[in-house]
């Protein structure tokens, strides 16, 4: 097995200029921050929007002194329809048009399915699959009535394909996205919009750290062809690349990004 450093961080090369873009789940050091700070150095305005309000407005504020005036925030939690629409309303207020949208809000945790309750279930699939469902709706409605085209980029995962002990809820969510992404692709396509997916196996972050056991994290890092986790920006950059007009002729795709051995 290989053993390999993290490459160098890729510069901006002005891949976003001039777009508008969504982004949720958006506020911290995981891949949706991640993402957001990459969008902002392509070139991008950003409204990033995650459900815990004070982090999200720090990282607002820390975005902000680098990126001054492309980026704004509000909170949002995905599973509260209300606030869904409020999101995408004031996006599409704030910049007169929406050109992508990243799906990134999702819920884990480990439990033996059969020891698992109905809430741990009901609460992983609102957050991870109802959650994208509300967005991506919201986001093709935008679409639709803008007329401008646009992208939307959800976040799935390895887990809905491959089998691990304990997910059995963020598989089935995960599944469902990659699902919901190939099939919202077709109907999207009528209004000139690409929806197309990305599923990281194991990209290193805080949070999961917090929720991880360190033996668990050592498995899972030992399964990955170069022995090591991905950055959060390693994701962020294939988002990046969907999100461009160099996947122009891409939709209903879920791209791996993973060296994970089968």
């Amino acid at each position: 097995m290989g053993d390999v450093d993290s490459p160098a961080y890729v510069s901006g090369h002005g891949l976003l200029k001039g777009r508008t873009a969504v982004i949720t789940a958006a506020a911290g050091a995981g891949i949706g921050g991640a993402t957001a700070r990459r969008f902002l150095e392509e070139g991008a305005r950003v409204l990033i929007s995650d459900a815990h309000a004070r982090r999200l407005k720090e990282y607002e504020g820390e975005l902000a002194a680098e990126f001054q005036g492309a980026v704004d925030s509000l909170p949002c939690d995905v599973t509260d329809e209300g606030q869904v629409r409020a999101l995408f309303d004031a996006a599409v207020a704030a910049h007169g048009r929406l050109d992508i949208v990243v799906n990134n809000a999702g819920l884990g945790g480990t439990s033996a399915l059969v020891d698992m309750t109905d809430e741990q279930w009901s609460r992983v699939l609102d957050v991870t699959l109802n959650g994208t469902f509300r967005c991506v709706r919201a986001a093709l409605r935008a679409y639709r009535e803008g007329g401008w085209g646009g992208v939307v980029v959800n976040n799935a995962s390895v887990v809905g394909w491959r089998a691990q002990a304990g997910q059995a809820h963020y598989a089935a969510a995960k599944a469902g996205v990659m699902a919901l992404t190939r099939s919202a692709a077709i109907e999207a396509a009528e209004y000139g919009v690409r929806v197309n997916a990305v599923s990281p196996s194991l990209a290193m972050h805080p949070h999961l750290v917090k929720v991880t056991t360190p033996e668990l994290l050592a498995e899972l890092t030992a399964r990955e062809a170069f022995g090591r986790y991905a950055e959060p920006w390693e994701v962020a950059n294939v988002i990046v690349f969907l999100a461009s007009g160099y996947s122009s002729y891409m939709t209903g795709e879920v791209v791996s990004v993973s060296n994970q051995h089968p």
